[in-house]
């Protein structure tokens, strides 16, 4: 009982501290663009309401997790490929290099020209940004692999397929979910500046309009959701994360009591 109390002080006892902060700074405020914390929460319930809870949060989330698993499957499957064959990572390396140091806000215009304005444009843009991550370090992790558990796979006649499930993706799936965690947070980012170009809805668009209309509070209540949202999808990614990876934390946990 005391170990998951001190996890879950240890969890919040920050954030409790932040808000408190930023309530007790912003108590006496008269700046238009810097509100009291108690004015933008006494707005949050006015402003989120079921119909804009359907009209632009659901259609921004649905919009992050169809670029996440489409960045989460390619970057995988490439990586994979790239890190397990030494030819085709000489070959495809300095073009990686030059594409991930392509910054994705930069390419929303030209993905605009070929995908539209619609939703494509939006998922595509989330995916071009998640996938860099996820790869890299799916061709790290699949470059590590214990090379002793690899010649002992051969030596057992693991091989193609088998080799891949059993050997492969299991010894690279901690790097393969360090990628992913990466891949949330810039999700997160380019989910907002994709609806801050050409769109009717979402939480992006809302935040502009907001700010465009001079509601401020509005405008700071869809921040506050946008980092609560990240707060939600960091714990569920967590959660995921400690029971596919259980054996990989049990291993690290037993090694330092050791």
């Amino acid at each position: 009982m005391r170990g998951p109390l001190l996890r879950l002080v240890f969890v919040l006892g920050l954030p409790v501290v932040l808000v408190a902060v930023w309530w007790a700074a912003s108590a006496g405020s008269k700046d238009v663009y810097w509100p009291p914390l108690r004015t933008i929460v006494e707005t949050f319930p006015d402003v989120w309401t079921g119909e804009r809870w359907r009209g632009d949060v659901l259609p921004s989330v649905l919009r992050l997790a169809a670029g996440y698993a489409l960045a989460a499957v390619a970057g995988v499957a490439l990586g994979t490929l790239v890190g397990s064959r030494r030819r085709v990572r000489a070959v495809c390396e300095p073009v990686l290099e030059f594409l991930r140091a392509v910054p994705p806000p930069v390419l929303v215009p030209v993905i605009m020209l070929f995908a539209g304005i619609g939703d494509t444009m939006k998922i595509v843009v989330i995916a071009t940004g998640c996938v860099w991550p996820v790869l890299l370090n799916t061709v790290e992790g699949v470059r590590a692999v214990d090379p002793v558990m690899a010649e002992t796979a051969r030596s057992y006649g693991i091989t193609g397929a088998a080799r891949l499930r059993r050997v492969v993706l299991p010894s690279a799936s901690p790097q393969i979910f360090a990628g992913l965690r990466q891949a949330l947070s810039i999700g997160i980012i380019l989910m907002v500046i994709s609806e801050m170009f050409a769109a009717s809805n979402g939480l992006g668009f809302t935040i502009v309009q907001f700010q465009r209309s001079f509601a401020i509070p509005g405008m700071w209540t869809g921040i506050l959701l946008l980092g609560l949202l990240g707060f939600v999808l960091s714990v569920l990614f967590q959660l995921v994360e400690r029971r596919v990876l259980g054996w990989y934390h049990g291993l690290r946990d037993a090694s330092r009591r050791s």
